[in-house]
């Protein structure tokens, strides 16, 4: 090998080697860049899981360091959440903000969650009424109410109809709290969050008639006109369901509406058909050159 070759080869390896050396000597001794102002933020946290329907103790929230934006409605003063309930669960390290707390005063459980000028409403049930379990909180029901109405034809039987429509499920199936060994404890109640008229309709429900609960998908929102059915109807009877109210009244519709009472059909009286009275035939006699049509009426006689 040509020693000239070699030894430019040899000086170009020491001056990159020695360049490396420097740049990572640079790299090492490169001090730490310092925390920008204002990068981190103490506001108030949950110290540990917060239940739906808690109310915040001292020992419940803590402040800690939070980095980068604030959230909107979070607090660094914790006496601002003292005391308050919970509307939705928070999870630990999870900045308490203001619209997951119920109003100051208002305390916690199930009364916290009421929306001013509304009322809930506890309905018994039980696996089939609530929709084999299937109902909870959050969910989007109607109610149909099965009974006899007193104004009704008799022939008809129990008549079922859906009184209210797209009613809000607050609670269902288990209670907020739970027991020693941290399991739910079943309930067989389910709390409809309903206006006041609609709370007085469920009352009267519930006492005078069968009520159950159906399933609906919460993005359907439109409000089904239904005429009802009776036990007459589903054995195949020609009788008519008694003009009512096909509108029922449910959570997204303003102001709520009773369901009429049904009023009795009028008995109409059909006419029997008259009996067709026979066509007349005709026959032609020829005879010899001469021809003739003899009609022939009803009652076999000859019209010539």
């Amino acid at each position: 090998m040509n020693k000239r070759f070699l030894g430019v080869l040899i000086f170009a390896f020491v001056v990159a080697s020695g360049a490396s050396l420097l740049l990572y000597r640079l790299m090492v001794n490169r001090p730490a860049p310092g925390k920008a102002a204002g990068a981190t933020t103490q506001i108030v946290q949950a110290a540990h899981d917060l239940e739906m329907g808690a109310v915040i103790h001292k020992d419940d929230v803590k402040l800690a360091e939070w980095s980068g934006n604030v959230p909107a409605g979070a607090t660094a003063h914790p006496e601002d959440v003292l005391e308050r309930g919970v509307l939705t669960p928070i999870y630990a390290r999870e900045p308490v903000i203001e619209t997951r707390l119920a109003p100051k005063g208002a305390g916690g459980g199930l009364a916290a969650m009421i929306p001013v000028g509304m009322r809930a409403v506890a309905v018994r049930v039980n696996e089939v009424v609530g929709v084999a379990g299937f109902v909870i909180a959050g969910m989007k029901v109607d109610v149909l109410i099965s009974g006899t109405s007193p104004n009704s034809d008799q022939r008809l039987g129990t008549q079922t109809r859906t009184m209210l429509q797209n009613i809000e499920v607050l609670s269902a199936g288990q209670d907020f709290k739970k027991d020693a060994e941290g399991k739910p404890q079943p309930v067989q109640v389910v709390n409809l969050l309903v206006t006041p008229e609609q709370a007085e309709q469920l009352s009267l429900a519930s006492n005078q008639t069968t009520i159950q609960l159906v399933l609906r998908n919460p993005l359907d929102k439109e409000a089904a006109k239904t005429p009802g059915t009776a036990v007459a109807r589903l054995f195949g009877g020609n009788i008519r369901m008694p003009a009512g109210d096909a509108a029922p009244r449910g959570g997204d519709i303003t102001g709520p509406r009773a369901v009429a009472a049904p009023r009795r059909a009028p008995a109409v009286a059909e006419a029997a058909p008259a009996p067709r009275k026979p066509a007349p035939f005709t026959m032609e006699i020829i005879s010899g050159a001469t021809k003739k049509d003899v009609r022939f009426d009803n009652g076999g006689e000859a019209n010539r």
